[in-house]
């Protein structure tokens, strides 16, 4: 795990938890963001990744939980989550790949996290389902696209490890820093 950098206890931060994907996925998903993706503004490589959790404002002294709930769901999942693009969906403001998890393992890992995160009192669980995607766009208005994913052909999406984000929100749109990766399944 790489540490976490240090924050202030009283200040507040806005964290969500994360899969990375490693270059090889993020080339892939990249030249299909430039080929299909026009008037939004395009989500940046360093970017992307797949939501586990969004925590939102939080007191910096809960990272030290937060990062140990990360740590232990990451020590007991499956070391090969793989998440296909099957679809691309359009919210009121967002653009992103909804993933196939045909084995279950990513939402099995996800739900656990979850847990352990509404256990240490930092979490409250969205009353959805988690949907495995990838946000790609942003935009004001939703351009009705209807991009064709065939030629990210059968990809599959293999995360590199799970990943503590903070979130700052700029006018150009949110930045984000990882304040700290585990590896999966204790590798």
């Amino acid at each position: 795990m790489t540490p976490p950098p240090s924050v202030g206890g009283s200040e507040r931060i806005r964290l969500f938890l994360g899969l990375r994907l490693p270059d090889a996925a993020l080339d892939v998903v990249e030249a299909w963001q430039h080929a299909h993706l026009e008037r939004m503004r395009i989500v940046p490589r360093e970017q992307l990744h797949l939501t586990l959790a969004f925590l939102g404002h939080r007191p910096a002294a809960d990272l030290p939980a937060v990062l140990e709930a990360l740590r232990a769901a990451a020590g007991g999942a499956e070391d090969e989550l793989r998440l296909t693009p099957v679809r691309y969906r359009e919210t009121r403001s967002v653009a992103m790949l909804v993933c196939d998890d045909e084995s279950g393992r990513a939402g099995a890992f996800a739900a656990d996290l979850q847990a352990r995160l509404e256990r240490a009192g930092v979490y409250r669980r969205e009353g959805r389902p988690w949907l495995p995607h990838l946000t790609v766009g942003r935009f004001r208005e939703p351009p009705g696209l209807d991009p064709d994913l065939a030629n990210m052909g059968t990809y599959v999406l293999i995360p590199s490890d799970a990943s503590a984000y903070l979130s700052r929100l700029r006018p150009s749109g949110a930045e984000y820093e990882v304040l700290a990766s585990v590896a999966l399944g204790g590798r």
